[in-house]
């Protein structure tokens, strides 16, 4: 218990940023966390390696790419700074682990890690650009949890939830991470839930974030027409977030930045609207 506590009064502003990103969103890459942490490889490597063996962090091989590179989630002393941490991605209302290699054990077997690693990656894009850009930051990360559990009124489900400001211009948005695994149909009909939000809450985007240009060439040719009482906007995975690769479905002519996108915190009501971004309080 000693060590435990002098590892506790060792862990840096960074190392706490970190577990707190892993209790919130369960898993990052080894290369997702040196773009948002790190001055390089090896630094990032080395703090990881020490974080590891005083077991502020778990880690396994990532088995959903080729690449064979570590991933990170909390482990027995990132537990201890963190909880009451969210522990399964696959069943929200499964009962909470008993230790961290039981929450480990769930992350590792999700049938959503590949999909958890690529929603976390948008994000993690963003908080790169903030590192070189100082006007720019990204003022709230919601997991798909959070976010569900904040906006259950409305049944939305996104797989992220994100407030972007770059230079004043501050945009709240819904991320849906599409792996085109799912029919355009069902990708639409998510949008429902979306629509009820905007009657009485913020009218964000709706980031549609898909594989491939042909499948954000459909999904505009599924979008035209369609009334939403949100702004949609689709964008390819590859492409830098922050850049003006974002195609509103509503006005498909120009691209535009995440920070031009439309959006609206929706009216001050704390009954209808409790989880409204204040700028003095989120910051």
């Amino acid at each position: 218990m000693r060590d435990r506590l002098d590892h506790l009064r060792r862990l840096t502003l960074r190392d706490r940023q970190l577990l707190a990103w892993l209790a919130e969103h369960y898993v990052l890459s080894a290369g997702q966390i040196t773009q948002a942490l790190f001055p390089s490889e090896r630094s990032a490597r080395l703090r990881l390696a020490t974080l590891h063996t005083i077991e502020a962090l778990s880690r396994f091989v990532d088995v959903t790419t080729g690449g064979r590179q570590h991933l990170y989630a909390l482990g027995p002393l990132g537990m201890l700074v963190h909880p009451t941490t969210f522990h399964d991605p696959d069943h929200p209302d499964a009962r909470t682990p008993h230790t961290s290699f039981d929450r480990v054990a769930r992350i590792v077997g999700s049938r959503n890690l590949r999909h958890l690693l690529g929603t976390n990656q948008m994000f993690i894009d963003l908080i790169a650009h903030t590192r070189t850009h100082p006007s720019a930051q990204l003022r709230r990360w919601w997991s798909e949890q959070h976010a569900t559990g904040a906006y259950a009124i409305a049944g939305v489900r996104p797989d992220g939830h994100g407030i972007w400001s770059v230079d004043g211009h501050t945009v709240g948005f819904f991320l849906e991470h599409d792996n085109a695994t799912e029919p355009l149909a069902t990708v639409l009909a998510k949008l429902r839930a979306y629509s009820r939000l905007a009657e009485f809450g913020p009218r964000y985007p709706v980031l549609l974030r898909v594989p491939s240009r042909r499948r954000e060439a459909h999904l505009l040719d599924a979008l035209a027409g369609l009334t939403t009482a949100m702004p949609v906007a689709v964008g390819v995975h590859d492409e830098d977030p922050t850049g003006p690769f974002w195609t509103l479905a509503a006005d498909p002519a120009v691209r535009r930045c995440l920070h031009e996108l439309p959006s609206d915190h929706g009216p001050a009501n704390p009954a209808s609207n409790p989880h409204r971004y204040i700028e003095d309080v989120d910051a």
